[in-house]
């Protein structure tokens, strides 16, 4: 089974990290704005206060993607952009920049996709309360109501949340993320409660707001885990680790987030885990946050399994001397990608999405002028090799997103860690298609019939 006809493939970006302009035309400042100015946070101190500068480029970055040949685009709204004050004021130029984007994209024939949260809570919202204030559930509705209502007769794939794993558990439980908190229990539970509300308030607004046909999904990610033997007892135990939690990591589990708002209900291990602590979610609620999605979007980059306590001196179960890493020190599992789709379309039942994959090399302009970075290329070329796998075996794949577009301001890594299908020289920005982005474009063309060019 090949590919389908309208198979979406594209590539990612995150509004706070290629767009800049952080303080320009009304915007105003968001927690990663906000937190990261504070020393010792981020790698040398950098910030996204220009980043790729893609508000000012943003014609140009387009163009590329052209070049490139992407069906499709999956980008984010930048919260504080929008409605600097989190509720209330909108700021029309900031919304007039989505509406500039939307057209450029569909100018070139590239399908927009929006994502409504990655990450960047206005710090206005952060000084009530944030993600802990009931009341973020009717501010994010707010903010859906006036996006959607700008670009909804335009655009057909929306997210609802990024990552609620890394704004949740990496921002408020685990504190390597902004606002750079750790939590207890109790306050998490509400948190929970409330990103759940906020998603099922903002599925409605998407559906009210837009087109018959919309297809309304999220992005989260989560662990997956490939199995030590291809024997039934091997797949149930990589199955079965896939879709565990604790209460050490269940804000990092698939289970956790996805559960409630796939199938309407806490996973069992969560209500073994913490009974009555779990946070009070009536009948009615439970329609509004489980109402049924159009496809499941994944962010996945390496396999995982239960997590231990991390030791320096010994290898994970991938691992080995000298086995392959990428810049970040992620293991590289292609088959990965196969296994992720096959065990959540077994648990979910959804069409799958890949939302975000790549591979952060140290890439430089080499004397010709040219970004040669043959690490990221076979990377992508296992991982789309393991995901054909999956279409061939009749799993439902709507399209894979490559993480990132370009290189970009990689969160608390700065921007030493490029991901990016376009090298980007952050003191002049100028843009440079590496040889992964023309390898890419001829698997597009191609539709996939490309990757069979070299055996695995």
């Amino acid at each position: 089974m090949a590919f389908a006809k309208d198979f979406l493939w594209g590539a990612a970006s995150a509004a706070h990290q290629v767009e800049g302009a952080w303080n320009e035309d009304g915007k105003g400042p968001g927690i990663w704005d906000t937190f990261t100015r504070t020393p010792g946070r981020i790698a040398y101190g950098e910030n996204g206060d220009v980043a790729c500068d893609h508000y000012h480029r943003y014609k140009g970055d387009v163009a590329l993607m052209k070049e490139i040949g992407l069906k499709s685009y999956r980008f984010s709204v930048s919260w504080p952009r929008v409605m600097p004050n989190g509720a209330g004021e909108v700021n029309e130029k900031g919304l007039q920049f989505y509406r500039n984007l939307v057209d450029e994209l569909l100018a070139a024939d590239i399908v927009p996709m929006v994502t409504l949260y990655h990450w960047n809570l206005p710090t206005a919202l952060y000084e009530r309360g944030g993600w802990k204030n009931p009341e973020i559930v009717e501010w994010f509705a707010q903010y859906a109501e006036v996006v959607t209502k700008a670009l909804g007769d335009k655009v057909t794939y929306w997210m609802t949340f990024n990552e609620p794993q890394l704004f949740v558990g990496g921002g408020m439980t685990a504190g390597f993320h902004a606002p750079f908190e750790q939590n207890p229990t109790d306050v998490l539970m509400q948190v929970t409660r409330n990103v759940f509300l906020a998603h099922g308030r903002a599925v409605e607004v998407i559906r009210r707001n837009c087109p018959d046909g919309v297809k309304v999904g999220m992005a989260p990610t989560g662990g997956c885990v490939i199995p030590a033997e291809l024997t039934e007892e091997g797949i149930g135990q990589a199955r079965q680790e896939s879709f565990s939690m604790n209460e050490t990591d269940y804000m990092f589990s698939n289970v956790w987030w996805a559960d409630p708002i796939f199938k309407g209900d806490f996973a069992d291990q969560a209500k073994e885990v913490f009974g009555d602590r779990l946070p009070a979610i009536t009948p009615e609620e439970w329609k509004l946050i489980s109402q049924p999605l159009d496809f499941y979007g994944f962010n996945v980059y390496e396999a995982s399994g239960v997590p231990q306590p991390h030791d320096l001196y010994a290898y994970d179960r991938y691992s080995y001397q000298g086995s392959p890493k990428t810049a970040l020190g992620w293991n590289i599992t292609p088959d990965v990608l196969y296994w992720c789709c096959r065990f959540l379309y077994e648990r979910y039942g959804k069409p799958l999405m890949i939302t975000e994959n790549g591979a952060a090399f140290p890439d430089l302009v080499s004397l010709d002028g040219k970004v040669h970075d043959p690490g990221r290329q076979d990377f992508v070329h296992r991982y789309l090799l393991s995901l054909k796998k999956a279409v061939d075996e009749g799993i439902p794949v709507l399209g894979y997103q490559y993480w990132s577009i370009m290189d970009n301001y990689e969160w608390t890594a700065g921007y030493e860690k490029r991901f990016g299908l376009i090298y980007v020289d952050y003191r002049t920005q100028e843009r440079i298609l590496k040889d992964t982005a023309y390898w890419y474009r001829e698997v597009i063309r191609s539709n996939g019939e490309s990757l069979a060019g070299i055996a695995r």
